[in-house]
């Protein structure tokens, strides 16, 4: 049981060096503006073409709303308190998940960089006319503003993307319980915040779902693979 736990905890000690490294890495990415302008024009446009191109609408309400937009505004910057909450709820509480969860977040960081890099976006607070940079006015620590200007990274976004990672598990520790769906509001809440709030389009949490799916099907394999070698392992001794 030692050995076990032992084991756990130094795969989170490196889950948390990766991220330092992920934070770096993505820091110096999405630095374009040129190119990330000609993005957001191009997705604005497909919106446009399919009728879902309802950022600036809903940006423009909640601005009128002072007391939900500095709500928004909260649950945007305090998102990676809940994160920080499963990771610790599922390794200390749910052993035999947190391998999976696990591989499944450093899989959703390795995969995301490519595209942060390859597909830099302007995200509507900066992108459409008009709109108003909800988090900068209701900041939390009442700076002048918390956005950076030379990164442009909002596909996909990953507010969404960790508030799915975070729903996704907890409901394979709840599964089969009665529970198994509530966590799935998260998400839900952070789709409505990041369109509000003119961070991120429509699409860019489309983009986040597939990042999702496409992690946990990555993660099972890579799970898959650990698991024949463990098995090679102990018939070789």
């Amino acid at each position: 049981m030692r050995r076990l736990f032992g084991g756990r905890a130094a795969s989170l000690v490196l889950l948390l060096l990766w991220f330092v490294v992920f934070a770096r890495i993505a820091a110096s990415l999405g630095t374009n503006l040129a190119a990330a302008n000609a993005h957001a024009s191009a997705i604005q446009s497909w919106e446009h073409a399919v009728h879902i191109d309802v950022e600036l609408s809903a940006n423009r309400w909640l601005a009128g709303h002072p007391v939900l937009a500095r709500s928004a505004a909260y649950v945007y910057r305090l998102y990676y308190v809940a994160i920080a909450g499963v990771l610790l709820w599922v390794f200390f509480r749910h052993a035999s998940a947190y391998g999976r969860v696990s591989r499944t977040m450093v899989a959703m960081t390795v995969l995301v960089l490519p595209v942060y890099w390859a597909v830099p976006l302007s995200p509507p607070r900066s992108a459409l006319p008009g709109a108003v940079d909800i988090v900068a006015r209701y900041d939390l620590f009442h700076q002048e503003s918390w956005t950076n200007p030379t990164h442009y990274t909002a596909m996909p976004s990953m507010h969404v993307g960790w508030s799915l990672w975070c729903a996704y598990a907890a409901w394979t520790v709840l599964r089969g319980t009665r529970w198994a769906l509530v966590p799935w509001g998260f998400p839900l809440l952070m789709v409505a915040v990041v369109i509000t709030t003119g961070n991120h389009y429509v699409l860019d949490v489309v983009g986040s779902v597939v990042l999702l799916a496409v992690s946990i099907g990555v993660a099972w394999l890579w799970g898959r693979l650990v698991a024949r070698a463990g098995r090679s392992t102990r018939e070789t001794v």
